[in-house]
């Protein structure tokens, strides 16, 4: 490894020898690596960004020597791809889950490749490098990188990656639009991380930089001059005489003489000039944002970069609490169960990194306590009794929305009440905002007549009173589980197991029929298999492939070990457990709930895009959920191939997703996995056929596939999915909001599947004004105070309609803390769709002196292979139409900072 003192001057052949090893033989940007069909070999943005945080966290992981574990060392990497899971497996351990870091990755790669999407951002000059406006393009990309760190020191980490994610594209852009490297440079530009420092011979306005070429490739173009450049795009702003264009098919400046261009996007010259420098620029521009991480790296120390990337094979912890008289129990067992954790896990891998703790009772709920600390974790919750008084319902939703918002994606959030919700219109906006998150919830609610005297009941209750629990668990993923006050402490065990990366086993069928057995099946890679059986059963047997059954009687079995806790039952099976193809019979009243739960490394991310192919920089536009009438891939990230037991052995692999409805089961249809890049990747596409995707009711997503020795594989995401009528955008300002200012918000919605009557109504948390300039609609009066009404609209097939929000941020507003818009469009008319949510999250911060970004204390070498938004004044009014040429014209896609159901987040 290179000694971090040394200059990068002073870096000699052989950081271009590791990067040849890094490099595929082939070789931004595009956007992604879904891209690579218009340029099969080229290197992309999201290659870039992540390659270079491999490489940054490797040196963390030789630089910080594992507790407990060998130092790693740098050869045992070298010649190999530098991969997530084998990082993880080599610095935590074997089997240590990467899913998390590699869903970070995700959020900051997806952020990067939107800057070529985002109207707000693509023809920015400034956000590219290009047009010349090198100066202007190095202070957005500082600004970027000063934004990274404010939210990041704010806790606010999903904010924090998209914002990296722009300053990564913008670097990066800078060494493939620019002629950096056609003047002969090997290392990355010195000053361009670093405000302080003057950019020096700049071309002016009235250099000639460019002669005309009328070919595609143009090796000669530039004129004889060592002044820096870069190439103009588009007719705003119009190129001088004499500059050069930024080239290919879909820069109308290229057409302009002087004819041609100099970027070095990709391998195409249909799409780059100077396609033969591709390789030199991307391997820059990979330097460069290894030089970004360590920048990052130095100020937010490891443990705050480490929370950036989410480098921990860890989750977080974050309780939901009723504080009424009537919990004591209740949160005594809470209390139990964070004290076990903290103590089982602290000091090692698995210990969690971030803790969320909200209480809430009648009528409050909140503050939320957020927190890296375990002990401070310990001593708020120790600190916290039951209060007293308090009726039934309870604000049990605003409480798990506020924790919603403060708890990293891809966690566990745990509610524990007796109460029902007397918040329960916003149902419909928490389970959006769960799969927007990417959280599970679990809720544990005991309900026991013998403590009615407990609470104070206004009212009489309905016995469905808990569906908003029961909605809300469905669709993130999670349960409801009813319980009695003497087993609330054995129950609440089950928190210690789900922070545990379990996946949840599909069932065949999905719920309990009367003399039918349900199946579901165990692979060679599944370890510590639960069974959870809960209601009124009175028998049940459990089999295995070999035909050997165990009942319901507790303690020790053939199969497992049984607990029962009133109405719950949990069989731990015995490890390794068998593999093929299990049963389980139960006998009960009702409708029993059966969950099977395992853990394994092997898992997936996934998310929905929307094919750009026609534009100047082709690839995929991520989407959380798909979109009624939108041409919709599905993005499949494997995750744990690394970790799969048979080091160089076959790869596991997915052929096929099964789609089902949800809750019932039934069969929607299946559809091929095709692989993209290498195979050690994990990554699949699929492409959805409209009429999968005409469902009105929610789905689940099964793969379906085989180990390395042919042995059949099923995984199913861990939430289900649902199609939105509309697309539903809400972009707001760069940077900051200052306290005592108003913040522009611009709202965009069409509807391309046929006639949509709309309601739209916004919601701000914490409850800041929001003011428009349209009219308002009257609102039912007990969601009132929760809601800013605005007009219904009318949208016919491939209509859109646009206006703007304004946010007024008091004087007394808290800097450092996070504001949660949301707009939420309802059909008017009686409709199985779901209601479509935007949200948008924006970071409070008191004005201060801008601090420098200090010089890296890092090697930036790299070890191995591996925006002002144009707001337009309107009203909300019909435009045009919404559909057409969707992938040449994405008049749609105008995000700005954040999106309803784009995947900047998880």
């Amino acid at each position: 490894m290179i000694p971090a003192d040394v200059p990068l001057s002073h870096l000699g052949p052989s950081v271009l020898l590791l990067l040849q090893l890094l490099l595929p033989p082939a070789s931004a940007f595009f956007p992604n690596i879904w891209s690579l069909l218009a340029a099969p070999g080229s290197i992309t943005h999201q290659d870039l960004t992540e390659e270079a945080a491999l490489n940054v966290t490797l040196h963390l992981f030789l630089e910080q020597p594992p507790p407990g574990r060998p130092p790693l060392h740098l050869e045992d990497f070298l010649g190999r791809t530098l991969l997530a899971d084998d990082l993880f497996a080599a610095y935590f351990g074997t089997g240590s889950p990467s899913r998390r870091f590699r869903a970070a990755l995700g959020e900051v790669s997806r952020a990067n490749a939107a800057q070529d999407f985002l109207p707000t951002s693509k023809n920015d000059p400034d956000l590219h490098f290009d047009a010349e406006r090198l100066g202007q393009g190095r202070t957005r990309l500082v600004e970027a990188l000063r934004e990274t760190v404010a939210a990041a020191k704010a806790l606010d980490y999903t904010l924090a990656r998209q914002r990296l994610g722009a300053a990564l594209h913008a670097l990066q852009d800078f060494y493939s639009h620019s002629n950096w490297v056609e003047l002969g440079k090997q290392q990355p530009h010195p000053h361009l991380l670093w405000p302080r420092q003057e950019l020096r011979s700049l071309a002016q306005v009235g250099d000639p930089t460019c002669s005309d070429c009328e070919e595609l490739s143009c090796p000669g173009n530039l004129l004889g001059f060592t002044l820096l450049t870069s190439g103009y795009f588009g007719t705003h702003p119009s190129k001088p005489p004499g500059k050069c264009s930024h080239g290919g098919h879909f820069d109308q400046s290229s057409s302009q003489p002087p004819r041609g261009g100099i970027n070095k996007d990709s391998t195409s010259p249909g799409f780059s000039p100077h396609h033969m420098l591709h390789p030199q620029a991307a391997k820059l521009a990979l330097l460069a944002s290894i030089q970004a991480f360590n920048l990052l790296r130095s100020r937010l120390g490891d443990r705050g970069f480490s929370r950036l990337l989410d480098i921990t094979p860890a989750s977080s912890l974050s309780f939901v609490l009723d504080t009424t008289g009537s919990m004591g129990e209740e949160i005594n067992a809470a209390k139990i169960q964070a004290r076990h954790i903290v103590e089982q896990r602290r000091g090692t891998p698995m210990e969690p990194t971030h803790y969320v703790l909200v209480p809430f009772h009648d009528p409050g709920f909140g503050p939320v306590f957020t927190t890296s600390d375990p002990d401070n974790f310990w001593q708020q919750l120790n600190e916290m009794h039951a209060l007293g008084g308090g009726d039934e319902p309870e604000m049990c939703l605003s409480a798990l929305e506020l924790a919603l918002l403060h708890t990293p994606p891809l966690s566990d959030i745990f509610v524990f009440t007796d109460a029902s919700p007397k918040d329960a219109f916003l149902t419909n906006r928490v389970e959006s905002l769960t799969q927007e998150r990417r959280c599970r919830v679990t809720f544990l609610v005991t309900e026991d007549p013998s403590r009615a005297q407990g609470r104070a009941r206004r009212e009489v209750l309905s016995p469905l009173r808990f569906e908003p629990y029961e909605a809300v668990a469905l669709a993130s993923g999670g349960e409801v589980i009813f319980t009695e006050d003497q087993y609330i402490r054995d129950v609440a065990a089950i928190v210690g197991d789900s922070i545990a990366d379990l996946v949840t086993l599909p069932l065949e069928p999905r719920v309990v029929v009367a003399e039918r057995p349900l199946v579901f099946r165990v692979d060679g890679l599944l370890q510590n298999v639960t069974v959870r059986i809960h209601g009124e059963v009175s028998s049940f047997w459990i089999r295995n492939p070999a035909g050997v059954s165990q009942s319901q009687e507790e303690g020790e079995g053939p199969l497992g070990h049984t607990r029962r806790f009133g109405r719950f039952w949990m069989v731990s099976m015995n490890d390794p457990p068998q593999s093929g193809t299990w049963e389980i019979q139960v006998t009960a009243k009702g409708t029993p709930r059966v969950r099977v739960q395992a853990q394994t490394s092997l898992d997936f991310l996934f998310h929905f895009g929307i094919p750009m192919e026609d534009g100047p920089h082709p690839g995929l536009y991520p989407l959380t959920q798909p979109v009624a009438g939108l041409q919709t891939q599905l993005l499949v990230e494997v995750t744990g191939l690394g970790s799969r037991g048979n080091p160089g052995g076959p790869l596991p692999h997915f052929s096929h997703v099964i789609l089902r409805g949800v809750p019932q089961g039934a069969e929607l249809g299946q559809v091929p996995l095709e692989p993209r890049g290498p195979p050690e990747r994990g990554l699949l596409a699929a492409s959805l056929p409209p009429t999968l995707l005409s469902t009105s009711g929610p789905f689940s997503l099964e793969l379906v596939g085989q180990d390395g020795v042919g042995r059949g594989l099923h995984r199913a995401a861990p939430q289900p999915c649902a199609v939105v009528p509309v697309l539903l955008e809400l972009s707001g300002p760069p940077g900051f909001l200052a306290p005592g200012t108003t913040a522009p918000l611009s709202l965009r919605i069409a509807s391309f599947s046929g006639p949509q009557d709309l309601h739209l109504r916004t919601s701000a948390k914490p409850n800041f004004a929001l003011t428009s300039n349209l009219s308002s609609y009257s609102e039912p009066v007990a969601e009132a105070r929760w809601w800013h009404p605005l007009p219904r609209v009318h949208l016919e097939q491939n209509e859109s309609a646009s206006g703007r929000l304004w946010l007024e941020v008091p004087d007394t507003a808290a800097s450092d803390s996070v504001v949660m818009v949301t707009v939420t469009a309802k059909n008017g008319e009686p409709s199985t769709m779901p209601p479509t949510h935007a949200f948008l999250r924006l970071l409070v911060r008191a004005p201060a002196p801008q601090d420098q970004l200090p010089a890296s204390a890092y090697s930036t070498d790299p070890v191995l292979n591996t925006s002002h938004p144009a707001f337009h004044f309107s009203t909300l009014v019909t435009q045009g139409e919404a559909g057409g040429e969707l992938a040449g014209h994405p008049w749609w896609i105008t995000f700005g900072v954040m999106l309803l159901l784009l995947g900047l987040g998880p």
